[in-house]
């Protein structure tokens, strides 16, 4: 899996955490000390048994979450039993955040341009810019592919925002998009130039990717906002 799909897989757990009865259930399972039944969830939380079973399923799907059996009796052999299926926290290092950041990104593109420019020679943030310019264009075009063709621009590049975590807000009447969260805001808040550089360039490799929205990306930095704003390309 290449890193633009490891990121919109992170994404989609991540996303799949928003309605509010799965992230219930999460948060109890990850809490619980010891691998958690369909039925232990749902006594503790008060949720339907058959809803628990479809919402601990998708979170399985998306990775949250991992499936184990066991025989709780902790008897074996012939007459013991069917193990039981039981839910825990996944493996898989996946940031759930809210709002959502992705500081793994983030240490990824810093360390590999940091790795690039000791043996290219290049200036790690020349390096920097066009790594994330790749991986925003990589989104980008996966989100495009997955979007009917009917769909309006703006509409598209708004849901490609929102499932990167920066909660767009459309602004001057509809043509210009603000951004209520910055996914990298701590980072962005101790070296504020080199990482608002670097999510200049993610966006502007993400638009291009997306081809038809009519936007650019530019430095607006604004208190409560990311400091990226999009604008209207013939601005």
């Amino acid at each position: 899996m290449g890193e633009a799909d490891q990121s919109m897989a992170h994404i989609s757990a991540v996303a799949a955490l928003d309605e509010p009865t799965r992230r219930r259930l999460y948060d109890f399972v990850v809490r619980h000390p010891a691998p958690a039944s369909r039925d232990e969830v749902a006594e503790a939380t008060g949720v339907p048994r058959t809803t628990v079973a479809f919402h601990l399923d998708r979170m399985v799907a998306e990775g949250l979450l991992e499936v184990v059996h066991e025989r709780r009796t902790g008897r074996t052999g012939p007459g013991a039993g069917r193990p039981a299926k039981l839910y825990r926290r996944s493996a898989e290092q996946i940031a759930v955040s809210l709002p959502d950041r992705h500081y793994e990104l983030a240490g990824l593109l810093l360390a590999d341009a940091v790795a690039e420019a000791e043996t290219s020679g290049e200036p790690p943030r020349t390096v920097l810019h066009r790594r994330a310019r790749d991986v925003g264009k990589d989104l980008g075009e996966t989100a495009r592919a997955a979007t009917p063709a009917t769909e309006d621009g703006l509409l598209t590049v708004m849901r490609a925002l929102e499932d990167f975590g920066f909660e767009p807000r459309a602004d001057d009447p509809g043509t210009s998009i603000v951004l209520g969260n910055c996914p990298f805001h701590k980072l962005a808040r101790q070296h504020t130039e080199l990482v608002c550089g670097m999510n200049l360039c993610l966006l502007d490799g993400l638009l291009d990717g997306l081809a038809t929205t009519g936007l650019t990306a530019r430095l607006a930095p604004a208190a409560g906002h990311c400091c990226v704003r999009l604008d209207p390309a013939t601005r």
